[in-house]
C-alpha cells in the first residue's frame, strides 16, 4: 500500500473519532454547568479547553458559547468538530481510489452541511447530529471494507483516537478542585450508561463507573479495550517476529496497557489525572512512531546534473 493512502486512512480514523469524542466531551461539559449553577463557569471553560488542547479566546470571562464557537464550529481549531469533519473529508480525497462512493459521499455531505455557527437552542440537535453521522461513517467502513491493509491503518487511528477521548473526557471530573460530571453524565456521554446498567446494578459510584470505561475488555469505548485494539491493528500490519515487539509503538502500547491493566483501579482513581494524562501521551507517541515508520514526510531528492 502506497504511505500516502495508509496515511489517508489513518486519520481518516482519527478525525472521524475526534469529531464524535469532542461532541461527547461537550455534552459533558454542558451537562456539568446544569447540573451545578453554582460552579464558576469561566473557570470551567477555561479547564476544559486546556482539557482539549484549545486555545481560549481573549477577552473578559468565557462563557459556555464560547466553548461552542471553539470546539464545535471554529475551522482554525484543528480540535474541534467543524475542522476534524474537515480534515475527515480532506484525507478521503486524497484516498479516492481506495474510499468507496459511499463513504465518500458521507464525509463530503456531512462536511458541506457542518453550520458555522450553533445556536443556544440547537446545541443538542447539532450534538445528535455530529455522533449520528460520525456513526453512519464508520458503520460504512465496518460493513463494507475487506480486513486488509486499508482497515488496519483506519482501525489504528481510530483507536488511538478514542482512546485519547474518553481519557479527555475523564479528565473533565476534575475541571475545578470542587466538582465534576457525575459519573451517569460521563457514562451518557461515552454511550456507556445502558452497558453499565447490564453490568452493573444501582447507581454509577466512582469505582464500579471508572473500572468500566478504563478497564472493562469488552467495552468498545473503555480505554483498556481501545488501547489493546489498536495492538492487535499493529500486529497486522508489521511483520511478526518471535523476539517481541519490533516496533516502539507496539512497546508503548503495551506498556501504557499493563500499567492500567494490573495497577488496582482505587489506585488508578485516586490519581485519575496523572494516569489519563500519560495514556494521552502514550497515544500521541504512538502516533508519532506510527507516521515515521508508515509514512514519513521527507522530500523527495532534487536531482540536479546526476547529483542529489
Amino acid at each position: 500500500m502506497l504511505s500516502r493512502i495508509a496515511e489517508s486512512l489513518f486519520w481518516i480514523g482519527r478525525y472521524i473519532e475526534r469529531a464524535d469524542g469532542t461532541a461527547s466531551v461537550i455534552d459533558a461539559h454542558l451537562q456539568l454547568l446544569i447540573e451545578d449553577p453554582w460552579i464558576d463557569e469561566n473557570l470551567a471553560c477555561r479547564s476544559l479547553l486546556e482539557v482539549m488542547g484549545a486555545s481560549a479566546p481573549g477577552g473578559a470571562d468565557l462563557t459556555r458559547q464560547d466553548v461552542l464557537s471553539v470546539l464545535a464550529v471554529d475551522r482554525s481549531q484543528p480540535s474541534s468538530i467543524a475542522s476534524s469533519l474537515g480534515a475527515a473529508r480532506e484525507n478521503a480525497r486524497r484516498a479516492r481510489e481506495v474510499v468507496s462512493t459511499e463513504l465518500w459521499e458521507c464525509l463530503n455531505t456531512t462536511r458541506a452541511r457542518t453550520p458555522r455557527k450553533v445556536a443556544d437552542d440547537k446545541v443538542h440537535a447539532f450534538i445528535s447530529w455530529v455522533r449520528e453521522r460520525s456513526a453512519l461513517a464508520v458503520g460504512i467502513i465496518e460493513s463494507a471494507t475487506r480486513r486488509d491493509e486499508s482497515w488496519y491503518f483506519f482501525t489504528l487511528g481510530r483507536s488511538l483516537e478514542r482512546a485519547d477521548m474518553t481519557a479527555r473526557l475523564l479528565s473533565t471530573r476534575s475541571l475545578t478542585e470542587e466538582t465534576g460530571p457525575s459519573w451517569t453524565t460521563i457514562l451518557r456521554s461515552c454511550g456507556a450508561y445502558e452497558s453499565y446498567l447490564r453490568t452493573h446494578s444501582g447507581a454509577p459510584s466512582a469505582l464500579k463507573a471508572g473500572e468500566f470505561l478504563i478497564l472493562d475488555r469488552q467495552f468498545p469505548r473503555s480505554i483498556l479495550f481501545s488501547i489493546s485494539r489498536a495492538e492487535q491493528a499493529l500486529a497486522e500490519i508489521e511483520p511478526r517476529s518471535d523476539f517481541g515487539a519490533q516496533h516502539e509503538s507496539r512497546r508503548v502500547l503495551g506498556q501504557i496497557r499493563s500499567e492500567l491493566e494490573y495497577r488496582p483501579i482505587a489506585e488508578i482513581l485516586a490519581d485519575l489525572k496523572s494516569h489519563v494524562e500519560s495514556v494521552q501521551v502514550a497515544t500521541s507517541a504512538v502516533s508519532e512512531h506510527a507516521m515515521r515508520r508508515y509514512f514519513p514526510n521527507e522530500a523527495a531528492p532534487n536531482w540536479v546534473g546526476g547529483t542529489t
